[in-house]
């Protein structure tokens, strides 16, 4: 690989020179009021960067899997119900997880490239009128598929069932680049990470309770103590974390919620959407398909496409690295081998993302992939003169 080449992994993404520059910083007494200048003004960013006014905002030393487990353990005791569906290899890992809590999963199974089936959660929730299950899972973008789920459709679900159960979101590959309205989607804890759409090295598990998942937690049995929101908030009070807190990363995360809001969140969003529409214009113009199924479900943070039958996508990606020291992400669980994966998510330009396309084509052509060197470029630059 080379270090001067963008990179095109769904993340970690592209770490822009002044964050790197943030992380990179003498030590601090992380229990003077130093911390605290860093620590609260994070927590009040991330808390408009998921568009909410209450949300309950933890971060923890950890991935976005660590997110994942602080949602269930805080919330959930052994032995309650969660619907979940599983369409991707993040939905299946978040399924796997309830499972090894002991918790009682009911999965929806619903083919890779699809997005969350909303009707099936609702008739589920209507003939649970025990109001056994406790919490709907829903993966808002699942980045092994390039798939985007209308999380507004489950909430919707939710209450049309009029059922009680929590709502808990897998953001990590849209927060800070797609859309995601805490509030307005009803949503009760939502999880992502640093190494995404913030920009930064992996680290960060960034997660958002409601008052109600907030208010689960003083019943939840399932174990827990590095996850505990309760000993996170008593740390919070004094300007501390109830351990040592990734300081650098903390200070990196400040200038990552400065950077998007100086950009603007929607204009953030239109960033990725554009770029998002060019690299599918370039898969159109290569005679290649997406493995999301429709328009309504392209992901504008990943795109995975799928290649002829009987052709290894994988060759692609190691390709790709050896022999000109680029970047992209290979095809997870069922679509190993099927698909080849384009991150286009933070920091990431209309030029940049033309590089990545114009190795994925010299790459294609070299392994002998019935495509015009030249076309798929072609395609996203007209799109980039013109579009919006």
């Amino acid at each position: 690989m080379s270090f001067q080449n963008p990179v095109f992994i769904p993340g970690p993404t592209n770490m822009p020179e002044p964050i790197r520059q943030a992380c990179y910083m003498p030590t601090i007494d992380h229990r003077s009021p130093m911390f605290g200048k860093i620590l609260h003004p994070v927590l009040d960013g991330v808390r408009r960067i998921l568009k909410s006014d209450k949300a309950h905002i933890f971060i923890f030393p950890s991935t976005g899997t660590g997110g994942w487990e602080t949602a269930l353990t805080n919330t959930l005791s052994k032995g309650d119900k969660v619907l979940a569906a599983r369409n991707g290899m993040f939905s299946h890992r978040w399924i796997d997880m309830c499972q090894r809590h002991g918790l009682d999963v009911q999965v929806v199974e619903t083919p890779w490239g699809h997005g969350l089936p909303a009707d099936k959660y609702e008739e589920i929730l209507k003939a649970d009128t025990n109001h056994e299950i406790k919490v709907v899972l829903a993966t808002h973008n699942e980045t092994a598929t390039g798939v985007k789920s209308d999380i507004a459709a489950v909430r919707k679900a939710l209450d049309a069932a009029d059922h009680p159960a929590m709502l808990f979101v897998d953001g990590v590959s849209s927060i800070g680049s797609m859309d995601f309205r805490f509030d307005e989607w009803g949503v009760d804890v939502a999880v992502t990470g640093s190494q995404k759409g913030f920009m930064l090295p992996a680290g960060l598990a960034i997660v958002g309770f409601s008052e109600k998942a907030r208010a689960a937690t003083e019943t939840a049995d399932l174990p827990r103590t590095f996850f505990d929101i309760r000993d996170m908030e008593k740390g919070y009070a004094n300007n501390a974390y109830p351990y040592t807190p990734p300081v650098g990363l903390m200070r990196g995360l400040k200038l990552s919620i400065e950077m998007i809001e100086d950009e603007g969140l929607e204009n953030v969003f239109a960033r990725h959407h554009r770029i998002a529409t060019g690299v599918r214009k370039a898969v159109d113009a290569w005679g290649l398909e997406l493995c999301a199924v429709s328009p309504e479900v392209y992901s504008d943070s990943v795109s995975a496409i799928k290649t002829p039958e009987g052709f290894n996508a994988t060759d692609i990606v190691t390709r790709a690295a050896e022999k000109y020291g680029m970047a992209f992400g290979v095809g997870l669980g069922e679509v190993a081998g099927k698909v080849f994966r384009i991150g286009h998510l933070g920091s990431l330009t209309d030029a940049m993302m033309l590089s990545g396309l114009g190795v994925a084509e010299m790459v294609m052509v070299d392994l002998g992939l019935d495509i015009k060197l030249g076309s798929g470029v072609a395609a996203a630059q007209e799109f980039y003169r013109h579009g919006s």
